[in-house]
């Protein structure tokens, strides 16, 4: 769940000029871009250049998304290796004896964004490929999108959110662009045989729950407009979200099926 992402910064940092690389200590080295400060190491020193861009062609998409900037800025951790990226959610999440999956390569909050250096995933990571530019841009771009819903919560590290797993992981997932036709095609095949998620919260479970998630925002979209999609980031519960589309789950999942042809499924 979501709420088990909880990510503090551990760093504070002083404005830097936009092409001023300087260490914040304990080796990190620090890259302003736009209002994300970049940490890496000396290892990714080859790499920074590669990942400066991918995070400004996110940092883009998300902008584009919602017509206005990010309202605050965030540090994006940079790790040369899965032991650092699991220390730093250890702390933060205060679970000292957890280690990462080896799909698990990301995760982002409002003021935080940690990323496993996409070069090594070759030898750290399974189910990724940095050598797939389009599907690592949409990976960072998805954890931007929810740096920026953080930044717009009442709940910045979305550890408060109430039964809205599927909110912000389907955000993410359609507005990155990761709802290709692979998964739309899979959430239709599932739809047909009758195993569509019967409550808002069984979206978020099972192996096709990115693309129930997202196949829902992009209903949410197409349905009630991109300000009212805008609005709804601020909520932090189920019923606030039902209630501000003044509906009730049981017609918006109705409405959703319905609908489902119509979004290409």
């Amino acid at each position: 769940m979501r709420n088990k992402l909880i990510l503090i910064s551990l760093i504070l940092i002083q404005i830097l000029p936009s092409s001023l690389h300087a260490d914040s200590g304990e080796g990190w080295r620090i890259k302003r871009v736009g209002k994300c400060l970049l940490h890496y190491m000396a290892e990714d020193l080859p790499n920074v250049s590669s990942y400066e861009a991918l995070v400004l062609q996110g940092i883009k998409s998300v902008e584009s998304f919602w017509g206005e900037s990010f309202s605050e800025e965030f540090d994006l951790y940079i790790h040369p290796r899965r032991s650092s990226m699991d220390q730093a959610w250890q702390s933060s999440w205060n679970m000292p004896d957890f280690q990462s999956e080896c799909w698990m390569v990301a995760s982002g909050v409002a003021h935080r964004m940690d990323l496993l250096s996409p070069a090594i995933w070759h030898k750290e990571a399974c189910e990724h490929s940095f050598e797939d530019l389009e599907h690592t841009q949409k990976l960072i771009t998805h954890e931007l999108f929810h740096v920026f819903h953080g930044q717009h919560n009442p709940s910045p590290d979305f550890s408060e959110i109430d039964g809205i797993d599927w909110f912000v992981e389907g955000l993410a997932t359609y507005a990155s662009g990761q709802l290709d036709e692979n998964r739309k095609r899979e959430v239709s095949e599932a739809a047909m045989a009758g195993k569509s998620p019967a409550t808002l919260d069984s979206f978020w479970k099972g192996q096709l729950r990115y693309g129930f998630c997202a196949s829902m925002l992009e209903f949410l979209d197409h349905q009630y407009g991109r300000p009212m999609l805008r609005d709804l980031l601020a909520l932090s519960t189920r019923k606030a979200i039902l209630d501000a589309l003044q509906t009730t789950e049981s017609t918006l999942l109705t409405q959703w099926q319905a609908e489902l042809p119509s979004q290409g499924l």
